[in-house]
């Protein structure tokens, strides 16, 4: 029986069915990243990239601005947000420090009293 109350933790966005259909092109465009001639081609014209997946415009400007947790609001699923902040040569702490609103050697720090404590 499903919880028809049940709610996410405040800051957590649920990649189910609903995010998977709104996000479906922008899916897309990720999972297109993990060819190199892809990549050479997305790096070439980024904004005409994103058309060729029919991205909304606002879809567009979060890629275009490596927003990141708002590539995750609009549905996007990290594995494929990834692949498009790997070509910039940033990593899951560049993406974590973002969602986090800190700087990477912030979040680091963060990181690393965890594993200290």
């Amino acid at each position: 029986m499903v919880d028809q109350d049940w709610q996410p933790p405040h800051g957590t966005y649920v990649f189910d069915g609903h995010r998977s259909r709104m996000a479906y092109g922008l899916n897309k465009l990720g999972m297109s990243l993990k060819t190199p001639e892809n990549r050479e081609a997305f790096r070439d014209d980024e904004r005409g990239y994103c058309a060729r997946y029919g991205l909304s415009e606002e879809q567009t400007a979060a890629v275009l601005a490596r927003d990141w947790i708002r590539l995750i609001r609009l549905g996007g699923n990290i594995y494929y947000i990834f692949k498009l902040a790997a070509i910039g040569g940033e990593t899951m702490q560049h993406i974590g420090a973002q969602q986090n609103g800190m700087t990477l050697e912030q979040f680091r720090a963060k990181l690393n009293s965890h594993r200290e404590a």
